[in-house]
């Protein structure tokens, strides 16, 4: 009896991690399944991409459409879908009093052409940047 103990216990420890692990992976697997499965025009959705957007259609079996900015609609897989998100609701509190712009006037626009001129086109308080725009790719000419 006492032979047949200490390799039940080595088996208990072993296996009782990687039974818990099994169960917790279904229980996740099962949530996402139905996450993707409920998931409705209107829905606010991040992909595993980490791109946020609105449901537009889920009329496809395996794919959705997503609109990612006014009038740009893409279609997505349904298991890209990670997870719904909470749409932002700007608040009262959260609001920050706006800035009032004044208009510049014809005294202040040599003082500007100044600072221009002296900083090679490049106004004092802009940050100065060394990045290039690269050129267009043509896609499809040969």
């Amino acid at each position: 009896m006492q032979s047949l103990l200490l390799p039940l216990l080595l088996v208990l420890v072993l296996a009782v991690p990687l039974i818990m692990s099994s169960r917790k992976q279904k229980k996740q697997q099962a949530a996402q399944q139905d996450l993707q499965s409920s998931l409705a025009p209107g829905d606010r959705v991040m992909t595993t991409s980490g791109l946020y957007g609105t449901v537009a259609d889920t009329s496809g079996d395996n794919t959705i459409d997503i609109e990612i900015a006014p009038g740009v609609v893409t279609t997505w897989l349904r298991l890209a879908v990670r997870e719904k998100v909470e749409p932002v609701v700007e608040t009262d509190e959260d609001s920050v009093d706006e800035e009032v712009v004044t208009p510049v006037t014809s005294s202040d626009a040599p003082a500007e052409e100044s600072i221009i001129q002296s900083g090679n086109g490049i106004k004092d308080d802009e940050p100065q940047t060394t990045a290039q725009v690269a050129p267009p790719l043509e896609h499809g000419k040969k």
